[in-house]
């Protein structure tokens, strides 16, 4: 790897990990595009926590609400105050409560879905599966989506939405959106509870790739050059794709799933 290929591969991984085309296939994609043979697990490991820095970066105001509101109503002895969580704690259990099923079902589910990858008739259908669901956001009428709070049954369904995006062409922020749109949760609300749940998520998959993984050595220019790129790129990402889920433009993504979809499965069948 050269720095004009770290700068590329991170780019990528900027662009891929927030917008709804699934990220994961797009690095492996380009990785082979490249002539990179190897797995690079440190390399992935770096610019997946450049992407996760643009995250907390983008919601930075959310997280430290979220820290202070559970601070003071812990500190708190007024009953009358218990009774009444504060938005931040509120959202705080609301993201504990959607980590638990994408928990379950990475631990459990990991290794076989994992094994998807090297099968290019299910990643063009998941792609595809990712298309409708995008389309699907186009036709949610915006009275149906006026619910200003999560809540547990929505959180729960969300959380299960990102488990299954384990499975590659499978988006995981268009199926936790969607799910929020689908559950009566407003636009923005429902863009944002989306990458607040991405964090504890992102933060263990990177534990368990530093734990389980042998990662090769590589020169730090490098791989700083791929945390750069990629909390960059993440980040102006992240903007649009939050501008668009307010406007209601998320299906503009679904032509290029569908295409993309379709080009794996044409492929793979010996097109």
């Amino acid at each position: 790897m050269n720095l004009v290929d770290a700068t590329i591969l991170g780019a990528i991984q900027g662009l891929t990990e927030f917008l709804p085309i699934s990220s994961s296939g797009h690095l492996v994609i380009f990785q082979a595009i490249l002539g990179l043979k190897e797995p690079l697990l440190l390399f992935d490991t770096v610019v997946h926590a450049g992407t996760l820095t643009a995250v907390v970066g983008y919601f930075w105001k959310d997280l430290r609400q979220i820290a202070l509101d559970t601070f003071h109503f812990m500190l708190s002895s007024n009953t009358d105050n218990r009774k009444h969580m504060p938005p931040g704690v509120l959202m705080a259990l609301w993201i504990l409560v959607g980590s638990i099923p994408t928990a379950v079902i990475g631990l459990l589910f990991k290794g076989p879905l994992e094994k998807m990858f090297t099968s290019l008739p299910a990643v063009g259908l998941a792609l595809l599966f990712t298309a409708l669901l995008l389309l699907i956001s186009k036709f949610i009428p915006p009275q149906y989506t006026r619910r200003s709070q999560v809540g547990w049954l929505p959180a729960l369904i969300i959380g299960i939405a990102q488990g299954l995006a384990i499975i590659p062409g499978l988006s995981r922020s268009g199926a936790t959106i969607v799910g929020g749109l689908l559950c009566g949760i407003n636009r923005e609300l429902a863009g944002r509870f989306s990458f607040l749940l991405s964090i504890p998520a992102i933060v263990g998959a990177l534990m368990l790739e530093v734990i389980a993984s042998d990662m090769q050595d590589m020169p730090v220019e490098l791989l700083l050059a791929g945390y750069a790129i990629s909390f960059l790129v993440g980040f102006l990402s992240l903007k649009v794709l939050m501008f668009m889920v307010k406007r209601g433009s998320l299906f503009w993504f679904a032509p290029y799933c569908f295409g993309l979809g379709l080009i794996a499965l044409w492929t793979s069948f010996g097109g």
